[in-house]
């Protein structure tokens, strides 16, 4: 099991250069763990692509696969002890807001012991701090 960033998830939704090894990542461990937000993060993204970027069939193909996956995926949910660890982490990273959310989701998972826990992200900031927390971070190269 793996907690898994919109960064990472949105390749699997599309094609784009990292799409191939985060498919790899995906078939060898198919259990996504994920922040509460992460759909609505990877609907942004995808709408951001729209413009101009895929067809018509291609934006109802990423948003089916982003569909499917949120199906099967676990997710952490906000609450207090979340925001607490986001405010903690903004404190002693340059993270964006929805970036500390989805890293404190992540320690939230880990039960704050990141040893041995892997997060998939393909954001610099987010995967820079994680690595500092304590996580695995994949892929190793992008």
């Amino acid at each position: 099991m793996r907690f898994w960033d919109s960064s990472a998830i949105v390749p699997l939704c599309l094609k784009e250069s990292s799409s191939g090894i985060l498919r790899r990542l995906i078939a060898a461990d198919e259990d996504m763990v994920v922040w509460w937000a992460t759909r609505v993060e990877c609907q942004s993204a995808l709408a951001r692509r729209r413009e101009g970027v895929f067809s018509e069939e291609a934006e109802h193909n990423a948003k089916a696969i982003l569909s499917a996956l949120a199906e099967v995926w676990s997710e952490v949910q906000p609450g207090e002890r979340l925001r607490q660890r986001a405010e903690r982490l903004l404190l002693l990273h340059p993270l964006r807001a929805t970036d500390a959310f989805q890293l404190s989701a992540a320690l939230i998972w880990a039960e704050d012991t990141p040893r041995d826990q892997v997060i998939v992200c393909l954001d610099h900031n987010l995967r820079e701090a994680a690595r500092k927390e304590g996580f695995t971070i994949l892929p190793e190269k992008f």
